[in-house]
């Protein structure tokens, strides 16, 4: 009798595996396990046997019920998840085409790829240098002494006490002189740190340095450079104006002012009524500079500018926040 029920087994499971769908998992499974089933008859029939031989033909009839249950279940469910697959897989040729939407560079990148090219164009090479910067690249080789206001701790964020986050991306000034005999003609994008947060300011943002060192070079060679390039950025009606300034590393010093972009100089919101936008600094470099990394200053001079980036892109694209630029909403960002 122990090798009959067995043999049921072995037939219900060869039946099992050559099934592909689950009307045939459900007819195999009623015709060993139903009311009328091979495995349920042979339970009743159990009273026919020795009474001897009941108790073991009980117990493993069960068991083997049980087991013929649980694949007929499992299989099922893997038939199931096959399907499931199949149909999240499948194309409906019908349907129309799903268009793909590119990628697109982000404005500031935008911004600062144009930049580059134009300096480049004008023979400049492009460098980089460390945001996390030592005290001394970052103020002292840039004759900014220990007392100076730059280094108020609400202005520069201080890692220790000599390591801060670069303020700004003329560090690379010392450094690239360091390393290189005049002439020097660079420009180094990046980003920089401060401690500010408004609508018009990020405690992170980015920056454009150049300098210029070559025997003979004149503050006009400056004011031609930098009215070339607004000229390129904006476009040839453009004017500009230099405004005396100080910056401790150029001597003289001029903040560079353009005609307003948004009103063309007739005054409005953006420019204070003033009709003209600030949009650099720049100047001569101070000769305390040249000394710190050993340029003879009766030999060489040189100028030096700095503009921030995302101020070029504000007074480019017309945006009035920002703070726009680091939001990630794609409906701002599409627009570039």
């Amino acid at each position: 009798m122990k090798k009959t029920i067995e043999q049921i087994k072995i037939e219900a499971l060869k039946e099992l595996e050559t099934t592909s769908d689950r009307e045939s998992i459900d007819a195999i499974s009623v015709r060993y396990l139903g009311r009328k089933g091979m495995v349920t008859k042979f339970l009743r029939n159990i009273s026919n046997l020795p009474i001897e031989e009941r108790p073991g033909a009980g117990k493993r009839a069960n068991e083997i019920k049980k087991d013929l249950d649980k694949l007929f279940k499992e299989a099922l469910k893997k038939l199931e998840a096959r399907s499931s697959i199949t149909t999240d897989n499948q194309i409906d040729v019908s349907l129309p085409g799903r268009t793909v939407r590119q990628g697109s560079l982000h404005p500031i990148t935008q911004i600062t790829w144009q930049i580059c090219e134009i300096f480049t164009r004008l023979g400049f090479d492009i460098v980089e240098g460390p945001e996390v910067e030592t005290d001394y690249y970052n103020f002292e080789a840039l004759n900014i002494p220990k007392n100076h206001p730059a280094r108020d701790m609400q202005d520069t964020f201080y890692i220790s006490k000599n390591i801060v986050l670069r303020t700004h991306t003329s560090p690379t000034q010392p450094r690239i002189m360091e390393k290189q005999k005049p002439p020097v003609r660079i420009i180094a994008p990046g980003k920089v740190y401060r401690c500010d947060s408004d609508l018009t300011h990020t405690p992170m943002f980015h920056q454009i340095e150049g300098l210029f060192v070559d025997k003979r070079v004149s503050f006009g060679d400056l004011k031609g450079m930098l009215t070339t390039f607004i000229h390129r950025i904006f476009d040839e009606q453009t004017s500009l104006r230099f405004r005396p300034s100080f910056f401790p590393f150029t001597e003289p010093s001029a903040e560079v002012d353009i005609r307003c972009v948004m009103c063309r100089g007739k005054g409005c919101r953006v420019c204070s009524q003033t009709g003209w936008l600030e949009i650099m600094g720049a100047g001569m470099v101070h000769p305390a500079v040249f000394e710190n990394v050993g340029y003879d200053t009766n030999l060489y001079t040189g100028f030096a500018f700095g503009m921030g980036i995302e101020r070029i892109a504000m007074l480019k694209y017309g945006i009035d926040d920002i703070r726009k630029y680091y939001e990630n909403d794609l409906r701002f960002l599409r627009q570039f």
